[in-house]
């Protein structure tokens, strides 16, 4: 079975949501197909249709939560002599265009780039990962290859 990698805080998230999604979010989709249902003819009633689909929607999203939650490995964040982790902030320079940028390393479905959280499976993440402060980092993309320069590691107790 698969298990994602994922830190205390995203489970919490991911447990709120699920609880959101059962009780509040649950009754509401429930009290559109009611009402919906109180305009007659089914066979030809939008309202219905519409709401139905949305109660598919939610109960596809509350199964994918659970399979996430039930599936889930807590992040241990360790300190490993200073190298890269799962977990660890980095901060790198990219070496082409002397940018100094700061990322996460995270588990595949914490990740959000734009937000600065790669995942550990990404190619730069994987990259990363055991490489210590002043290591120089290359990775190829499709536009060619990357080189960084690690300039600071923080691993949170």
């Amino acid at each position: 079975m698969v298990k994602y990698k994922l830190s205390e805080e995203r489970l919490a998230e991911l447990k709120e949501e699920l609880k959101y999604l059962q009780t509040v979010r649950e009754k509401e989709v429930a009290e559109l197909i009611k009402e919906a249902r109180s305009f007659g003819d089914l066979s030809e009633n939008s309202e219905y249709d519409e709401a139905k689909t949305e109660q598919g929607r939610l109960y596809s999203k509350i199964a994918e939560i659970k399979n996430l939650i039930e599936n889930a490995e807590v992040i241990k964040i360790t300190h490993v002599d200073g190298k890269v982790v799962l977990g660890s902030t980095v901060t790198v320079i990219d070496l082409a265009t002397d940018i100094e940028e700061e990322y996460k390393i995270v588990g595949s479905q914490e990740a959000d780039p734009m937000k600065g959280m790669i995942s550990e499976d990404s190619p730069f993440g994987s990259a990363l990962m055991g490489h210590k402060e002043d290591d120089v980092v290359t990775f190829d993309v499709l536009a060619g290859t990357m080189r960084f320069k690690i300039t600071g590691i923080t691993n949170k107790r």
